[in-house]
């Protein structure tokens, strides 16, 4: 076994779990569900069948990620997030076979206590705030925050808040990284041609 999982956590048989990762008291690790590399599971998490998780995710305490959910690298996911993978759920009425997708990209982080109603992508290095509804996609770079969510703002891959200067431009106070502002989306510049401004 290339990972470490406490002796209290539960790991099917015919799941994935990538060299490196740490899996936390108990938590359960599903049948078909895929870890990657690197990855820390907290404490009392539940990850679904057909679940992937990237490389170097962070999942921390009372977690629940349902079938439908994919993850790429470098995602956080807060204490107690919660996703969901049905529009109407209905106890007596059977609809696995109506589950919705949601994806969370790379380097995105959801805060403590946040909800992502299913069927929508979270875009990489989006930030979702605490206690946070996400009822619809959520932009690369986005900060949102609310119930409806709502975006407030932009955010460095660092984490940090952007402000645009009147042609678009902002510097990560931590990285010295470049964005661009333009038609509503952020891109990061390459630094390869960041004299050239």
């Amino acid at each position: 076994m290339n990972y470490f999982a406490h002796q209290t956590a539960v790991i099917d048989e015919g799941c994935q779990i990538g060299e490196g990762t740490k899996i936390w008291h108990f938590s359960h690790i599903m049948s078909g569900a895929i870890v990657g590399e690197n990855c820390n599971i907290g404490q009392n998490v539940v990850i679904s069948p057909q679940v992937v998780l990237g490389d170097n995710v962070k999942v921390q305490n009372n977690v629940s990620i349902y079938t439908g959910v994919t993850c790429d690298d470098d995602v956080f996911l807060g204490p107690s997030v919660v996703f969901t993978n049905v529009i109407n759920p209905r106890s007596a009425i059977n609809r696995k076979n109506q589950y919705l997708p949601t994806k969370v990209c790379r380097g995105a982080s959801i805060g403590a206590n946040a909800t992502v109603v299913c069927g929508i992508e979270i875009g990489a290095y989006a930030m979702v705030g605490a206690g946070a509804v996400i009822v619809k996609d959520v932009k690369p770079y986005a900060l949102v925050m609310g119930n409806p969510a709502r975006q407030t703002g932009w955010v460095s891959e660092y984490g940090h808040k952007l402000y645009f200067d009147e042609q678009g431009r902002a510097i990560c106070p931590e990285s010295a990284d470049k964005y661009l502002l333009q038609e509503n989306k952020v891109i990061k510049i390459d630094q390869n041609h960041a004299g050239e401004n």
